[in-house]
């Protein structure tokens, strides 16, 4: 089965990548081969992958930039979205579309369900949610999975600066009255190719029939911490000397509006699919041993 993935350079793409380890049924894409806010050049790689499966893991993630680069946030994440739907829909492809917990606004008491109303906070949010709406019309195929707080070896990520800055700072202050669940890039990773796989192994028809392959899906590790919570035990798995005090959102403003509460329900995914989550802090573990 030819699979199709977009965004290879990113944390998502290159875990996917590292977990295939270079098999010939994946075909990954970066911006350069198929940027993702130039339309034009997708359907030239559709004619050429013929794939059965897309799995679009670019995005525009910079949240604080999209407030000043909305044009650019959406063309990725909204338009880009539903020109690649309706290609998925001409050549019968199966769309696997990554979203994100910022549709929420965070003012849940509960982990937020797949059914639960929407209201983002900012561009990228907004830009986000856009683009699940372009998909689920466009494509009677289509799988979201949303996603929240990934970090991974690749790329840049909170994980990767917390790093950083333990190794160059004495104290570090960290936001402690936001709260979600950290998600390893690798571990989604490994969920969406099980998804694939299920896929796979169908029969054509049930493929074509098979509910589960149509609809919203969150993905996430297992726990609810805040920021400072991961940095503190960042901090404990690499005997950092620095010492990490809580602050409060007000204290760290930023030009996006992020969510006090980004805590994502995961039943929905683990049921239709058998999958096992991770506990967060086992996933923290295995990334840092990578560096």
């Amino acid at each position: 089965m030819r699979v199709l993935v977009t965004g290879s350079g990113g944390q998502l793409g290159s875990e996917l990548r590292r977990l295939t380890d270079s098999s010939a049924d994946f075909v990954f894409v970066d911006r350069q081969a198929m940027p993702l806010e130039q339309p034009e050049t997708f359907r030239a790689v559709f004619e050429e992958v013929r794939p059965e499966v897309l799995i679009n893991a670019g995005a525009y993630t910079a949240v604080d930039k999209a407030e000043a680069e909305r044009a650019l946030a959406y063309a990725v994440n909204a338009s880009a979205v539903g020109e690649l739907a309706a290609l998925c829909k001409e050549f019968g492809t199966l769309l696997i579309h990554v979203s994100t917990d910022y549709v929420f606004d965070g003012t849940a008491t509960h982990p937020y369900l797949e059914t639960d109303t929407v209201h983002p906070l900012g561009v990228y949010g907004s830009s986000k949610e856009e683009g699940e709406r372009l998909a689920l019309a466009g494509h009677n195929r289509t799988i979201i999975i949303r996603t929240s707080w990934v970090y991974s070896y690749y790329g840049k990520n909170f994980v990767k600066t917390m790093l950083r800055l333990l190794r160059e700072k004495e104290t570090l202050g960290v936001v402690n009255d936001q709260v979600g669940r950290p998600t390893y890039a690798a571990d989604l990773a490994s969920a969406i190719l099980d998804i694939t796989h299920q896929y796979a192994v169908l029969p054509l028809e049930q493929q074509l029939t098979d509910p589960r392959f149509y609809g919203i899906y969150q993905y996430a590790d297992y726990g609810v911490i805040s920021w400072y919570d991961l940095t503190v035990a960042i901090a404990q798995e690499v005997h950092a000397t620095c010492t990490v005090k809580p602050i409060t959102t007000a204290e760290y403003p930023t030009p996006a509006k992020r969510p006090a509460y980004s805590v994502l329900s995961t039943t929905k995914i683990e049921e239709a699919f058998g999958l096992h989550i991770p506990l967060w802090k086992d996933s923290l573990k295995a990334c840092l041993s990578r560096f």
